[in-house]
């Protein structure tokens, strides 16, 4: 039986909510890094990388507020401090002191853990019967999963 938010379980709505809050987590820490690149990247691929990173931190900056929006419309508070998001992010910053090489292969890397966060939201999401974060959470996975993917074509030879 598919449920609205009303009638999710409060324990299962808090467990959804903490998988929303670790994907909001990540996701700001993955995009101020990804800027950060954006800024500081160098080299021959100079131009693509520049171009590609600010389209992953642009997709990302959109998605911190769609998941943000979905906490609160489970009726929970959405975590809005960097300091907070650094605590609990598997997803680490940089200094940006990194070759272009070494910029893509971390953010390939972040964009799998992500991905594999989001797509634990999404079972658990399932499992609880809660359609729309787990539609949301599959869909924020794909587009994870198209970054690395991207990504990892610049590290091929």
């Amino acid at each position: 039986m598919k449920q609205t938010s009303v009638e999710i379980a409060p324990d299962a709505k808090q467990e959804i909510v903490e998988g929303l809050t670790q994907s909001l987590a990540e996701t700001a820490v993955l995009t101020m890094k990804a800027q950060n690149y954006h800024w500081n990247v160098t080299g021959m691929a100079f131009g693509p990388l520049h171009e590609l990173f600010q389209e992953i931190y642009e997709d990302h900056f959109e998605a911190q507020d769609e998941l943000a929006e979905r906490i609160k419309a489970l009726g929970a508070h959405a975590e809005g401090r960097h300091s907070e998001y650094l605590k609990r992010s598997a997803v680490n910053e940089c200094d940006g002191h990194k070759s272009d090489k070494e910029m893509v292969a971390a953010l390939k890397a972040d964009q799998e853990t992500v991905s594999a966060t989001l797509r634990a939201l999404a079972e658990l999401a399932e499992k609880q019967g809660d359609v729309v974060t787990n539609d949301m959470a599959i869909g924020r996975a794909q587009k994870h999963d198209k970054f690395a993917w991207m990504l990892g074509a610049h590290l091929s030879d």
